[in-house]
């Protein structure tokens, strides 16, 4: 891969660029606000609840573009490439690597439950638990989800449905058939294609004007979350609480961080890196929201733009490494507390479905205890009514589901880059570390593969006139004048250069 990283097309050196001081950046103001969130709603419960609105309509905000910018970029990144083919690889692999990491998070969670055996000693009778009318709702929705239903509901009932309902599975499978059919267009379909990626542009300068408020946000949700449930909801069962959050610290140190040493990589210059992200997450409780910014870091930490477009949201539906940890120690913690023994083959058993019913909620609210409730019914061992015993706690939980879940899919698209053999490693380490990096400088995609169907650009047209000159041969006057043209062309309009939308600073 050629990429421009310490000097500009003269080969002349950049001067540095300026850091921003640590008290102007987002990320400090962001955690800045989830103190004081705590705060609020610790010592005035009544006013943090009142923050509610401030929390959801952040949230609210950034969902609204999730769709659309999921959608632009696998369009950009299938419809750009040359070669069909390779995307078909890279999403087969990017599957196969999200069900090897699946496995491994549930794994995790099933032996540190059967370690610590936490629920041994609750004696809960399933039959007197009182469920509260929003568990209730759950409850019956994962009663009536199916294990097989998450395949069929991937093909929405109409094109603009999955993106009034914010459903990112349906979402992925338009975009997939679209980016192909446009594709397939050949030349014909060029102008379509830079129209979404002008599209995409825009869609990541909104994202710029609403992460500002990015700090009221997060504010917003942590003062509610701590106002409406209160401190004793931690320490009424700290020990869960605490078992989850020291399990999924330890995947992330020795699984994921043995993935990135594999890559040459290290996972805590990474985590340094995405800390405005993270912040994002902890304060809503949601990886979401820090999506389109992951997406943007790791395009411009050497990862293409195509693998970024298609593994990146892909994964945030079938890569929830988080909520397979949490699901897994949240059954058998039901189990335990219910006096409900299970052997080894029943738990294998447990995982097994949970690898189809964790897929099937994916996207949708509460879609942790759609997911448990569907698969403790499958099962049919362990009471559904048990989840009760959980419902407290799970918002403190949430946060910590979805920092795992964004540092797996994070680490999925860079161990997928390399096994397509295009990760610049020396360039992701370089911006894992803190190093200024220049900006990528791609190819016009929409004239290079698009030109006609499946065929690269005739040689007539690539052989440039300055191509011509570096070999020797001397370009006519008209062709020198038209080199000058174009040069000052796209000195006068720097829109003209086509880089991923998302290379651009939010």
């Amino acid at each position: 891969m050629d990429h421009i990283t310490t000097a500009g097309a003269n080969g002349a050196a950049k001067e540095p660029v300026t850091r921003t001081r640590w008290y102007k950046q987002l990320y400090f103001w962001v955690l800045t606000a989830i103190v004081v969130g705590i705060l609020v709603g610790w010592l005035a419960p009544a006013a943090g609840i009142a923050m509610e609105p401030i929390g959801t309509t952040f949230v609210n905000s950034m969902k609204m573009l999730i769709g659309p910018i999921v959608f632009l970029t696998i369009v950009g990144g299938i419809a750009s490439v040359a070669d069909l083919k390779r995307v078909g690889m890279t999403g087969l692999k990017a599957l196969t690597y999200f069900q090897i990491g699946t496995i491994c998070a549930m794994v995790f969670g099933l032996v540190a439950i059967n370690i610590f055996r936490l629920g041994d000693g609750v004696n809960a009778d399933a039959s007197t638990i009182k469920t509260s009318d929003s568990a209730a709702k759950l409850i019956d929705a994962g009663q009536h989800q199916e294990w097989w239903q998450f395949i069929t509901h991937i093909i929405p009932n109409s094109i603009v449905g999955p993106f009034v309902e914010g459903d990112i599975l349906q979402i992925i499978f338009i975009a997939v058939i679209f980016g192909i059919a446009l594709n397939a267009m050949g030349k014909v379909g060029a102008p379509v294609l830079d129209g979404v990626q002008r599209l995409t542009g825009v869609m990541f300068k909104i994202l710029g004007f609403i992460m500002k408020a990015a700090p009221l946000g997060a504010f917003g949700a942590m003062a509610y979350a701590v106002g409406k449930y209160g401190v004793s909801s931690l320490t009424s069962m700290g020990g869960l609480i605490a078992l989850f959050y020291a399990t999924s610290i330890l995947f992330i140190v020795v699984v994921l961080g043995s993935i990135m040493a594999f890559l040459k990589l290290n996972i805590f210059t990474m985590i340094r890196h995405l800390k405005e992200e993270y912040m994002l997450i902890l304060g809503t409780s949601t990886a979401e929201p820090a999506l389109p910014g992951l997406m943007r870091k790791l395009e411009h930490a050497g990862v293409k733009k195509e693998t970024v477009g298609l593994v990146v949201p892909t994964g945030y539906s079938f890569n929830l490494d988080g909520a397979a940890i949490y699901l897994s120690l949240a059954a058998l913690y039901i189990a335990q507390a219910t006096n409900t023994d299970l052997s080894i083959g029943q738990q294998l058993g447990l995982l097994a479905v949970m690898l189809l019913t964790s897929k099937g909620a994916a996207g949708v609210a509460g879609g942790g205890f759609i997911a448990l409730t569907a698969t403790l019914t499958t099962i049919g061992t362990i009471p559904a009514a048990g989840i009760m015993l959980i419902f407290g706690i799970d918002k403190f939980m949430s946060e910590c589901r979805a920092v795992v879940n964004f540092t797996g899919n994070a680490v999925a698209t860079l161990f997928i880059a390399r096994w397509d053999r295009t990760l610049d490693v020396d360039r992701a380490r370089r911006v894992f570390a803190g190093e200024t990096v220049e900006p990528l400088i791609e190819a016009e995609p929409a004239a290079a593969a698009l030109h006609h169907d499946g065929e690269a650009a005739p040689a007539a047209e690539a052989d440039a006139p300055s191509a011509r000159h570096a070999r020797g041969d001397i370009p006519s006057p008209s062709e020198a004048v038209a080199v000058a043209l174009s040069a000052n062309q796209a000195a006068a309009h720097p829109s003209a250069d086509r880089r991923p939308a998302y290379s651009e600073t939010v």
